[in-house]
Formats: structure tokens, C-alpha cells, sequence
């Protein structure tokens, strides 16, 4: 039998702080956060390769709404398209970051729905979303499609960490049952021992960025052949395909398949990313 004091008890507070009505949770403060990071790194990225800076002004706003656009779309057409396809109040809340319903919250009885942000974002999603933006920002600026690439995956693993734990904190891709003495029990889903699937993932994106910022201090000459942008692809969606053996499935139609959704979406971006690293050293 376990003894449940052994495991780690997990039940932080959704809220970090609140303004006004609005309650700002720990989740979009680490989305922020994560993305105030990859912006200042990648700044300096540019000022090391001397990229003028009207050239990267314009570069956060075409991130920030393609990952934002992407991680949306991707979470309601991969993961629950019954609900966001099939009525008008579905299609709805998958545009807009509200959910209808009265429940008593400063909107709900006015308008009959509250704002509770875009609750569902897919990274698969948001790194196609991310893809596509940067491809029209360099159709703008005229830079190399490579260079931003590669700049942009030296800086991706400080925003991925922080998104899983966000992810974390909001007891949220939560792991299977497991006995490992670092096992969480996540207490606003059950009060079973599990696998700290989001921890895995962020102590995991951490040590990316740490890879990634090392290698182009030695080869910055790398940069602007993909490179870059394809071990960044290969590391996290290597690790995002066997990570999922460790979580529960999203979504009940999940289970009656060979490999879960995250697995079947990590695996064109696998074959992408060792192409381009392929590609990079035939260059090279």
C-alpha cells in the first residue's frame, strides 16, 4: 500500500496576483515571462550579428501571434474538434479567450460568459504557428529564413521550460500513476501519486537552452545554415514522443490508439529537423 506522506503534495494557487477584476494566474505569467526571455536573448543575438534593429522590431509581434494563434488552433482542431467545430458558441471560444456559462464570475451574470484566457494551447501547434510567422516576417525584412531560424531555436528552450511550468502550476498534462519518490500528487485532480510529466519536460528545455546558448558562443559560424533550427526540432520533439509514455492521455479518444496524439505530432517534426541538420552539415 503507499503511503501518500512519502510523495510530493502539489496545490499552488492558479492566482499569482489579481488587478482589479481581472486575476492574472501563474500560467499567462509564465507564457509572458517565457517570451520577455526568448525576446531580450534574441536581441542580443541580433546586436552580436550586427542585424540593424528596424529589422528586429517587428520580430515579437509576429511571434507572439503566431505562437499564440497556432497553440490555439492546434489545441481545438487536434485535440478537441467535436466541441470547438461543431456549433457557433464552440468556434467562439476557440477565437476568443472567454467561455460561456454562469457561474456567478464579474461577467457571467451580464453577459453569460467569463474571460478565462485561452484555456487549451498546443505546442505542436505553436511551433507550426511560429514557423509560418517567421516565414512572413523574413518575406518583410528579406533576411535569411535560416538566420532567423536559427536565432529563434537558441532561445526556444528558456520559453519552452517556462511554459511547462506553467503548465505545472496549473496541475495541468498531468503523468501516470507511479510510485518514484518524486511523484506528484496533484490535489485538484486526485490524490494519487503521479509522474511530474511537466517537470520532466522543463528540466528537459532548460537543459536545451543551456546546449543551445553554449554551442553558438563556439560555432557561431553554425548560424544561418538551419543547423540550429533542426536540433532544436529533433532534441525537443525527440524527448516530447518518449516523455508521453510517462503522461495520461488528453483526450478519451486517445486511448484506442497505437500512440497518443502528442507522439503522432512530434514525429514530422523529428523527420524536419534531422533533415535540416542533414542539410546544414552538406553545407557546411
Amino acid at each position: 500500500m503507499m503511503n501518500l506522506l512519502n510523495y510530493i503534495l502539489w496545490d499552488p494557487n492558479l492566482v499569482a496576483f489579481k488587478l482589479g477584476p481581472f486575476s492574472i494566474r501563474w500560467y499567462g505569467l509564465m507564457w509572458v515571462f517565457g517570451l520577455v526571455v526568448a525576446y531580450l536573448l534574441v536581441q542580443r543575438l541580433y546586436k552580436e550579428q550586427k542585424i540593424k534593429d528596424e529589422y528586429f522590431d517587428p520580430l515579437a509581434f509576429y511571434c507572439f501571434f503566431g505562437i499564440l494563434i497556432g497553440a490555439r488552433l492546434g489545441h481545438c482542431l487536434f485535440y478537441e474538434p467535436d466541441y470547438f467545430l461543431t456549433s457557433s458558441k464552440g468556434i467562439i471560444e476557440m477565437i476568443l479567450p472567454i467561455r460561456f456559462g454562469d457561474d456567478g464570475s464579474w461577467l457571467g451574470q451580464t453577459f453569460g460568459f467569463h474571460v478565462i484566457g485561452y484555456a487549451g494551447l498546443a505546442s505542436h501547434g505553436g511551433t507550426l504557428g511560429l514557423m509560418i510567422a517567421l516565414w512572413m516576417y523574413v518575406r518583410r525584412t528579406k533576411l535569411s529564413i535560416w538566420t532567423v531560424l536559427d536565432n529563434i531555436a537558441i532561445a526556444t528552450g528558456s520559453t519552452a521550460c517556462c511554459i511547462r511550468l506553467g503548465n505545472l502550476m496549473n496541475s495541468e498534462i498531468i503523468g501516470k500513476i507511479t510510485d518514484v519518490p518524486w511523484a506528484f500528487i496533484f490535489e485538484k485532480v486526485d490524490a494519487v501519486p503521479r509522474h511530474p510529466g511537466q517537470l520532466y519536460e522543463a528540466i528537459a528545455y532548460a537543459i536545451l537552452f543551456v546546449i543551445m546558448w553554449t554551442l553558438h558562443k563556439k560555432k557561431p559560424e553554425k548560424i544561418g545554415t538551419g543547423w540550429y533550427f533542426g536540433f532544436c526540432l529533433t532534441y525537443i520533439f525527440t524527448f516530447r514522443f518518449f516523455i508521453e509514455y510517462t503522461k495520461e492521455v488528453q483526450e478519451a479518444f486517445e486511448a484506442s490508439l497505437p500512440i497518443d496524439m502528442g507522439q503522432i505530432l512530434s514525429i514530422p517534426f523529428i523527420i524536419l529537423g534531422t533533415y535540416c541538420m542533414i542539410k546544414a552539415k552538406k553545407k557546411a
